[in-house]
């Protein structure tokens, strides 16, 4: 994925920038009701996920819903990183207006409350990843 930046002296900088999604953003269009990244999961995955991350500003919710997520993802035998992201630019591209939010395969699906791991779990196991 290439960004153009424009300088502060009119002369263009092209920065090349990895996809937001651990397996490299190759993948296939869904519906266009799911909130998403500009770039998408590939689908190659473990029990069908791919990613999961905690979206948050660094408070203590954010912090124990990442814990929470990765007790879940624990708890559930997968062998993924919970990745927890608390750079705002990065937060804003998945449209999240209220944190922590949750993220699994390159869609928002909770956003503005702390969840238990069994819950996050219960995520996890919907098929529509």
């Amino acid at each position: 994925m290439e960004v153009f930046i424009m300088s502060l002296f009119g002369k263009e900088k092209v920065e090349t920038k990895a996809p937001a999604c651990c397996c490299g953003g190759a993948a296939p269009a869904s519906e266009a009701t799911e909130v998403k990244a500009s770039s998408e999961c590939c689908g190659k995955a473990v029990d069908g996920i791919c990613c999961v991350k905690v979206l948050g500003a660094g408070c203590k919710s954010c912090h124990e819903q990442y814990e929470n997520a990765k007790l879940a993802v624990k708890n559930m035998g997968l062998d993924l990183e919970v990745e927890y992201i608390t750079d705002m630019e990065k937060v804003m591209v998945y449209g999240v207006m209220s944190m922590p939010a949750i993220v699994v395969n390159e869609r928002v699906v909770s956003m503005g409350r702390v969840l238990k791991a069994a819950d996050v779990e219960k995520l996890l196991n919907k098929p529509r990843f």
